[in-house]
């Protein structure tokens, strides 16, 4: 197939896909071919050390040493040599990002069609080197070094654009052509991309871009994404986190996301089928939350912070778009909950009280994600507790009422702790593990009080239970966290969908931020 050329208005299609088109690799062929054996300059107008070096080409093109000089700029650019031989136009910028120019000036070897051998910027002995030629001699009155500019097909958002713009891309999806009057975001949500708010349109270019926060290949599986368990790759996560708003450092912690979401243990497929108000959660730990500028701090479950929201509407977009998870098709919930959009934060990381990854086995240090299948968050409200002791007792009452006071073991969930209610238990010398202890022992529900009929309520357990101790969560099914602003004696809880083998479980995937 030839190269297809990205039309204005058109977008990437989030799940479907087409025939490849040409590589870099191909282009970079066809211009040495072009270019020919021979030394060959890139220069810039706009850049000192050009300017400093426009003698020495003019020179070198007069001797015939250099063939060619090609100007990204100004084909009028370096004066000095349009008046001793030609300045090849290259404002296109074609030939320097097939050759991947870095820095200008740069001077390229090509022998027998291939390169051998490459400057950066001014080095008056390096130069040397590469032309086989006494420069010293010649312009000894120059500075013995300089260090170059930036090469203009390297300028912000200039390597994706020049990829559509010349074919030469590694996005296999579909274009989807839109009218020349259509309205992009009109057009997105009518055609069942959207989870109800403005989509970015994923352009090639900006699909590109997302590309680039991450080493994997385009191409690579990520995973096989339910309910249609569809094949997922990389690059159709890209697009989605595109539509979602991400920034392309946020890419691997939605691929780490997307990965923990299809797994057995996590079920997102029961997640979805589900009439419970369930969705994922993602908690973040690690280095990564800060390189990205997550919240764990005030206002952490809001809104307000582009990585929080969108790294969270990123799966949840692929869900739908790529595996198929639409609200009213296998997205059954009764009522669902604003964090089914997406809900994502990072952990406020504590001395001394470690974190949510470590108590799930990641190594301190390494960044981590926990996807939990939650409700919405529920206040915890206590502004008069000044002991642990009382602290906790308030956590535990509440924390009975998950679900429902009267069923046990069949719940999870998250308990998000304050820095406020934090400093009571830390002023009283309690660790996690002791707060997670101190929790379940007071959480062995007495069977009297919750079989069916107790308290005039039919709900609860059967009543064979009613001389049973039962524990409200099972050993690892409370998860605690630390986040939230300064100020305010208030904590959350997060409650989860049934777990056990027919429900879902806590997964934890460490997060490569290199990826």
């Amino acid at each position: 197939m030839g190269i297809e050329r990205l039309q204005p208005g058109t977008v990437q299609h989030p799940n479907e896909r087409k025939c490849s088109v040409p590589t870099l690799a191909e282009l970079r062929a066809v211009t040495i071919n072009e270019l020919g054996d021979g030394i060959h300059a890139f220069v810039k107008r706009d850049c000192a050390t050009c300017l400093l070096v426009a003698p020495v080409l003019a020179s070198l093109v007069h001797a015939s040493v250099v063939q060619t000089v090609h100007s990204q700029d100004d084909v009028g650019f370096p004066e000095e040599v349009a008046s001793v031989g030609t300045v090849t136009d290259d404002t296109s910028l074609r030939r320097s990002f097939a050759l991947d120019i870095e820095t200008v000036p740069t001077l390229v070897r090509i022998a027998n069609g291939e390169e051998v051998g490459r400057t950066f910027g001014w080095s008056i002995a390096e130069w040397s080197s590469l032309l086989q030629r006494d420069l010293v001699a010649e312009f000894g009155a120059l500075p013995a070094w300089r260090p170059g500019c930036g090469s203009k097909n390297l300028d912000i958002g200039m390597p994706e654009k020049l990829a559509v713009t010349l074919g030469v891309t590694s996005v296999k999806s579909r274009r989807v052509e839109l009218a020349s009057a259509e309205d992009e975001h009109e057009a997105m949500y009518a055609r069942g991309w959207s989870d109800g708010l403005p989509l970015v349109p994923p352009t090639e270019e900006r699909v590109l871009r997302m590309l680039s926060g991450t080493s994997r290949r385009p191409d690579e599986l990520v995973a096989i994404v339910p309910p249609d368990l569809v094949d997922c790759t990389v690059e159709k996560v890209a697009i989605n986190a595109v539509m979602a708003g991400c920034k392309p450092e946020y890419l691997p912690v939605v691929l780490a996301a997307v990965e923990a979401a299809c797994t057995s243990a996590f079920n997102a497929h029961g997640l979805l089928a589900t009439t419970y108000f369930s969705g994922p959660v993602i908690v973040v730990n690690g280095q990564v939350a800060a390189d990205i500028g997550m919240n764990s701090g005030v206002n952490v479950f809001g809104q307000g912070n582009r990585a929080n929201a969108t790294i969270g509407r990123a799966l949840q977009l692929v869900i739908r778009n790529v595996g198929g998870g639409v609200p009213g098709g296998i997205d059954r919930a009764t009522f669902g909950n604003p964090g089914k959009i997406g809900f994502c934060f990072a952990e406020t990381e504590s001395a001394g009280w470690g974190t949510l990854a470590e108590d799930r086995g990641v190594a301190k240090g390494v960044s981590a994600l926990t996807l939990f299948a939650g409700e919405g968050p529920r206040g915890v409200v206590d502004q008069k507790s000044r002991t642990a002791e009382s602290l906790i007792r308030s956590f535990a009452v509440c924390l009975r009422s998950v679900a429902h006071p009267k069923l046990p073991v069949g719940f999870d969930a998250i308990l998000a702790i304050s820095p406020e209610h934090l400093r009571t238990f830390q002023a009283d010398g309690w660790d996690r593990a002791r707060v997670r202890d101190e929790l379940h022992a007071l959480l062995q529900l007495p069977g009297a009080e919750i079989i069916r009929g107790a308290g005039g309520i039919d709900e609860g357990v059967p009543e064979h239970l009613v001389n049973a101790t039962i524990p409200k969560f099972r050993p690892d099914g409370l998860l605690l966290t630390h986040c939230g602003g300064d100020a305010g004696m208030f904590s959350a809880i997060i409650g989860g969908w049934v777990n056990g083998v027919e429900g879902s479980q806590a997964t934890t995937v460490e997060i490569d931020p290199w990826r």
